[in-house]
């Protein structure tokens, strides 16, 4: 398995940065999220992204804003031509699209871009040649789930936004690799809570078995420990 940062600013970009993008590459090629910036990233890899899936974790605009670029682009653009990609969404958020669809002028073209399935919390789906289990998060008032993929022989686990949970331990639970965020430099006030601090995604990370942590979502202008390992647009993760 092998996954590629394509963008892991947080809600603000870093400098140059593009914001939530991770594909993951194996039997077949999932994007998980798509921010800002993503598409572009994509694009400079091949003239359009050809993915199986992508499948979105909540609906806060720096996880999910580039589908409205790629609707345009797979309606008029370079992805007249290609086969259109599963998008997995969570439960509600076909209407939620087209809800938007209908605000920002795309919603006509949603379906010719993306075939939309919606997912639950905890039952498992297939696609792209993975298994993914959803698995609820705490991200302020918002629906917000992290995602857990396998190929059968690697797992990695990718938090998307949340706070400090239960649930974000299972989440990485003994997985090859975890993508925690951490976009503070404190922990914010107990009853207004949709972020992790450093020191929470490594409590996380300890708690889960998992073997690796990359800090994704943090802010460049914050410092990090030289002992933990921090994401860059562009790398890449073989498992």
């Amino acid at each position: 398995m092998k996954i590629t940062v394509v963008g892991c600013s947080p809600a603000w970009p870093n400098p140059g940065g593009a914001q939530s993008g991770y594909l993951v590459e194996s039997g077949g090629r999932l994007l998980l999220d798509c921010g800002p910036g993503v598409l572009s990233r994509l694009r400079l890899r091949e003239p359009w992204p050809l993915v199986d899936a992508v499948a979105l974790t909540h609906f806060h605009l720096d996880h999910w804003g580039d589908l409205v670029s790629w609707v345009f682009g797979a309606s008029f653009g370079a992805g007249r031509d290609a086969e259109p990609p599963e998008l997995w969404v969570p439960a509600g958020g076909t209407a939620t699209l087209r809800e938007f669809g209908g605000k920002l002028g795309f919603g006509s073209q949603l379906d010719r871009a993306f075939v939309v399935h919606e997912y639950t919390d905890g039952v498992p789906f297939e696609t792209a040649g993975f298994e993914v289990t959803p698995v609820r998060l705490m991200h302020y008032n918002e629906l917000t789930f992290g995602l857990r993929v396998t190929d059968g022989n690697a797992t990695v686990a990718y938090s998307g936004d949340t706070a400090p949970t239960p649930g974000l331990a299972e989440l990485a639970r003994d997985a090859d690799l975890f993508l925690c965020e951490a976009t503070l430099a404190e922990p914010e006030p107990a009853d207004d809570r949709g972020h992790l601090s450093a020191d929470e995604a490594v409590a996380a990370f300890e708690a889960s078995g998992a073997k690796r942590l990359v800090v994704i979502h943090r802010p460049e202008e914050l410092p990090l420990d030289a002992g933990l390992e921090r994401a860059r647009d562009g790398l890449e993760l073989e498992l």
